[in-house]
């Protein structure tokens, strides 16, 4: 089953422009990396998430994923508590939610047209 790792980070003020410009320009080829979103979570608040093939492609990843936070490390503030600049878990997916369906709205239906139809009877004789 897919592997996620989420990293949560707080940014110095003035510098949420240019963390969020970093990121996009980065260009990760981990083997195994699928994909991954950053997401603004708060006033200077952000948290990257990304999707692996397995839980063994994030821990090969982990040496390259530390040299991409220290190339913006600068832009970041101390979380406290102890972490430093990033709070960082990881683990293997148990669930993958579904998406559900929105419950089809019907349409009224439209009353049938009364069409008018030929009265059958006598034909004229025609003389």
């Amino acid at each position: 089953m897919s592997a996620f790792n989420i990293v949560r980070f707080r940014v110095k003020p003035g510098n949420e422009r240019q963390f969020i410009d970093q990121h996009r320009k980065l260009r990760p080829t981990f083997k195994g990396f699928l994909g991954g979103h950053l997401v603004k979570t708060g006033d200077r608040t952000f948290c990257v998430i990304g999707q692996w093939r397995n839980f063994r492609s994030i821990v090969a990843a982990r040496p390259e994923m530390t040299g991409f936070l220290d190339g913006f490390r600068e832009m970041l503030e101390d979380l406290g508590g102890g972490l430093g600049v990033t709070d960082p878990v990881s683990g293997e997916s148990v669930l993958k939610l579904p998406t559900s369906k929105p419950k089809a709205v019907k349409k009224a239906s439209k009353p049938k047209k009364k069409t008018k139809t030929k009265k059958k009877g006598k034909k004229k004789s025609s003389r």
